[in-house]
């Protein structure tokens, strides 16, 4: 296919700057230092936000008045009218403005508002505490003032009400205010990390309404648990059982993965028996004290929480034998049900070891969980301390007149942090990544928290519990998440398979990986490609990127990226600028300059839309052989975002070309089937050093069409007319890339399609001749499974249960409404194929044994991707060999998702812990609330 021949650029073209180009070997070291020191700095400045001392002096000064009230507006309301056109009651008019830097959402920056939900009542403490969070209003404001980078900030209150500015708040969809700030992961703020069993009772007296309000119970502790966290969940009748057999006499971090396992599993609990708590409470202390004794758990706050509707049995002996007279692990007993007859036993237990409440009704649930926090926050509060954690927020408490008041904060968005290690400086395949402590990743260019549902996206369940050795698998030893949560300062060097175009094309590739601590922050990472992913250009930048700074001072915010650098090229804004970006821009553009020229002079075919080159910083060239009324294709334009640099992103063509072999085109269908991209590298030496760009075409799939079947007519060494060419109905012939996948076909339908997928039995056997298949893997994948159990365990337990599923399943289907119920979508582990081609094997050609005997033929096309395949028509080998699929199939090995939910990667516990004070022993709580006060909030690092 000659068309790709008229792009190369000529080698005089090049020798011209050669001798003005200084090619540059990146320092991995110095760069993941440099970034972690900026990164130290911008974090750093937000824990120093006067939020916290501000809320402890609102309060200290704040005299109770227990008859208050006063005037509010209702923030669903505001600039509501009625049919007259008059503001409804409680409404009014606020002015909001849409403000790109929170999401383009509509806001007033001068005040903050108070969400209240529906389960929280208007009560004197909670007025006085909305009161006197007013003073918070005026530091927010002056906070986003002098650090524009900040986002959302926020005061939330253990009573559960909610201030946040700027004014922005909406109902859910039911039309109802239901968020409560006390069920989100930073009511950890209030604690140090716990490992906490707890220990339900589904013994015969607990059906119907108990055990419903039970569960709600289990729920609501497990939403008050995080990362640093860690739980496991026993039901006891007459035996001990444990909700999930895989986690037999062990803790598990309280993930979101695993909590919602949990939840999952509780549903499913079923009444039988009578109450034996002894073994249970046994069973308990025995998991809790070896998991101190073997380093494992939070190494913290311990605590048993029981759940029952009262017991009958003296266990005096137990605490004897397992908790006295340090009384370490706290026991929190939460009574369910309206009868107390059996309460007395039960009382005991909580009186002598920590805390006891009575749950009556399903309304009663939230608040009396709540209080086991306030009994875990008193060493903290009595040692007066401000912690600073990271889990997957950022966290600060505050204290109120010796009793734990809560915590305050804002959101950094992630985007900022990570704009700080800029991927133009990385290269295509370079990129930053950051770690909690946990080994769990904040931010990766491979993380997608994000999964499909029908039409609309939604958070996956465990989006915030990714570990980096289930994006970075080729790790398999994990040496990089060891030594990066170790806080360690180093390199390794790995060899993986890279995935692009949405994971269908893996290429090979040597990776260096930089990292080092961030001190009181998350851990940084930073990946470097070997070879030509290690050398840059001087002078080399996109005019997508933002090298402008213009969110640093509120004046700046109204330039876009060209107003910004205008002013600063004109002397009139000089702090604007990155001047080492600007300047790489201004030189890249020196140098490209040319080959405008030399590609407008070129005569080219009608189909050859566009030319373009690319640097490795983005900075682009094109140049357009067809008006915007005759392309076929949107390619470059601004609306096309996949094909465009932007600060975050490199376009798929540039991503394939600096992969290629220099003057090799590489060319990919275009999903909407109309148009072909070719595209390969194009490289620059200066003092022994190569460094490389992409350049490229962009042409009609009617072009290329025609430009292969009328070669595909030619015969060598052949007078007249070819014996047999693709024009006869005996063959098939396909264009197919490197990756199989098929560019041209006579069926236009194919295109694109997996050469696999049309006919299974020509890629099997390609597969053994050099096109070969390989295993890639994804952790973060969602299928629709209904068998959630991590252990096998449960068809065992009777003889009878297949005989009770196949009931269910009957009845289920008999009386079922006619819709079709839809398996819910859960994360898995799945395992798919991907394959290359061997450019090593040129010509090959062979016999498929199926009925009539299918032969085949594979010509390679010199200095492309592409092979030629020519297959019999009349050929039909479906019913020997199916289609080759792309599809992932799961992981389903129970013994290994089991050893891998329950096992303790290598993590680094927070700095803090507040476990035991011996003043706090003096305390007990034995009455049903306690008159204590808490609130939390973070500075919240968002994944979207």
């Amino acid at each position: 296919i000659p068309a790709h021949a008229q792009m190369k650029i000529p080698p005089e073209k090049l020798k011209d700057v050669e001798s003005i180009i200084k090619i540059v070997e990146l320092d991995g070291d110095r760069l993941v230092k440099e970034y972690s020191d900026e990164m130290e700095r911008m974090l750093g400045s937000k824990m120093k936000s006067r939020l916290a001392e501000s809320a402890e002096d609102a309060d200290l000064y704040h005299e109770f008045n227990a008859s208050l009230k006063f005037d509010y507006y209702n923030s669903m309301l505001i600039n509501t009218v009625d049919e007259d056109g008059n503001y409804v009651e409680l409404g009014g008019e606020f002015p909001l403005e849409e403000n790109e830097h929170f999401n383009n959402l509509p806001v007033n920056t001068q005040q903050s508002d108070i969400q209240v939900p529906t389960n929280v009542y208007n009560k004197p403490y909670i007025l006085n505490a909305i009161y006197n969070s007013e003073a918070l209003n005026d530091i927010f404001l002056s906070n986003f003032q002098k650090d524009p980078t900040l986002t959302w900030q926020y005061f939330g209150s253990s009573t559960g009400f909610f201030r946040i500015y700027p004014i922005r708040w909406t109902p859910d969809s039911n039309g109802v205010a239901a968020f409560d700030c006390r069920n989100r992961n930073y009511i950890q703020a209030a604690t140090s990390p716990k490992d906490i069993i707890i220990m339900v009772d589904i013994s015969g007296s607990m059906k119907g309404l108990k055990m419903t309000i039970a569960r709600h119970t289990i729920n609501t502790i497990l939403d008050t648990l995080g990362e640093n966290d860690f739980v496991n969940i026993i039901a006891y009748t007459d035996y001990v059982r444990y909700v999930e057999p895989c986690f037999r006499g062990t803790l598990v971090q309280a993930d979101l993965d695993n909590r919602e396992h949990f939840k999952t599993l509780v549903e499913e609990l079923h009444v039988k028996g009578e109450a034996k708590i002894k073994n249970a409470m046994k069973e308990s202390f025995k998991i809790l004290n070896e998991a101190r004794a073997s380093g494992q758990g939070s190494m913290c706050n311990q605590a048993i929480m029981l759940i029952t509707d009262g017991a009958m049995e003296d266990f005096e002996s137990i605490f004897e034998e397992f908790n006295w007279p340090e009384r370490r692990v706290r026991v929190f007993t939460y009574l369910i049900g309206r009868e107390m007859t059996f309460a007395q036993n039960t009382k005991w237990i909580a009186c002598n070891n920590k805390y006891y409440t009575h749950i009556s009704t399903l309304a009663d649930v939230q608040e009396n969980v709540m209080e086991y926090l306030h009994v875990l926050s008193r060493p903290m509060v009595i040692n007066h301390d401000h912690d600073i954690i990271w889990t997957e927020a950022y966290m600060d408490t505050v204290l109120s007149h010796g009793i734990l008041l809560g915590v305050v904060g804002s959101d950094v968005p992630l985007m900022e942090v990570m704009k700080l290690a800029p991927r133009y400086t990385l290269g295509a395949h370079g990129y930053a990544f950051l770690i909690t402590n946990n080994g769990y990743i904040l931010a990766h260019p491979d993380l997608r928290p994000l999964y499909k549902d029908g039409k609309k996206l939604r958070p996956k369940p465990n989006y915030n519990s990714v570990d980096l050795s289930e994006v970075e698998w080729e790790d398999t030893d994990e040496l990089l998440r060891t030594a990066m949560v170790n806080g360690e300062t180093g390199s390794i060097s790995l060899s993986v398979r890279a995935l692009v175009d949405k994971g269908k094309r893996p290429l090979y590739l040597i990776n260096e990986y930089f990292y080092t601590n961030i001190d009181e922050t998350p851990f940084l990472g930073v990946v470097l490609t070997k070879g030509h992913g290690k050398l840059a250009f001087m002078g080399n930048v996109s005019v997508e990127e933002t090298y402008c700074e213009t969110d640093i001072d509120p004046a700046h915010r109204k330039y876009n990226q060209l107003q910004a650098a205008i002013r600063y090229l004109l002397g009139k804004e000089p702090d604007l600028e990155d001047e080492v970006l600007l300047q790489q821009t201004l030189f890249d553009a020196v140098v490209t300059a040319p080959l405008e020229a030399y590609w407008t002079a070129l005569m080219v075919e009608p189909g050859v839309e566009t030319a373009f080159l690319g640097t490795r910083a983005g900075l682009m060239r094109i140049t357009r052989y067809a008006g915007v009324e005759t392309r076929v294709a949107r390619f470059l334009s601004p609306s096309d975002k996949d094909n465009l640099f932007t600060i975050d992103h490199f376009p798929l063509w540039y991503r394939l070309a600096v992969e290629n072999t220099p003057g090799t085109f590489y060319y990919y269908p275009v999903n909407d089937k109309k148009y072909v991209i070719a595209t390969t590298a194009v490289t620059v030496s200066s003092e022994g050093k190569t460094a490389m760009a992409g350049i490229g075409l962009q042409m009609s799939l009617d072009l290329l069409e025609k430009r292969f079947w009328a070669i595909a007519k030619q015969c060598a060494n052949v007078d007249g007319v070819c014996p047999l060419s693709c024009e006869s109905v005996d063959l098939n012939c396909f264009l197919v890339d490197n990756n199989g996948f098929i560019l041209l076909s006579k069926e236009r339908s194919e295109v694109g399609r997996f050469f696999g997928e049309v006919d299974g039995s020509v890629m099997a056997s390609l597969v053994k001749m050099g096109m070969f298949k390989v295993s890639l893997f994804d952790y973060q994948a969602m299928c629709r499974n209904s068998h959630h159990h991590a252990s096998s365990a449960r068809p065992l337990l009777s003889p009878f249960y297949s005989i009770a599923a196949l009931m269910r399943w009957f009845f289920s289907n008999a009386l079922a409404h006619k819709q079709k119920k839809v398996e819910p979508l859960l994360p898995c582990d799945t395992v798919y194929p991907g394959f290359m081609y061997d450019p090593s094997v040129r010509e090959a050609n062979s016999l498929i044994k199926c009925g009539r005997c299918q032969m085949f033929v594979v010509q390679q096309i010199p200095d492309s991707n592409l092979v030629v395949v020519v297959t019999q028509a009349d050929c039909d080998c479906s019913r020997q060999y199916g289609p080759m699929l792309l599809e992932p199939e799961e992981l389903k090995n129970a013994s290994v998702k089991c050893n891998r939910m329950r096992s303790q990667k290598v993590r680094r516990r927070p700095q803090s812990c507040h476990a035991y004070h011996p003043k706090q022993e003096n305390a007990k709580d034995c009455g049903g609330a306690l008159a204590l006060s808490v609130s939390s909030s973070l500075f919240s690092a968002s994944l979207l």
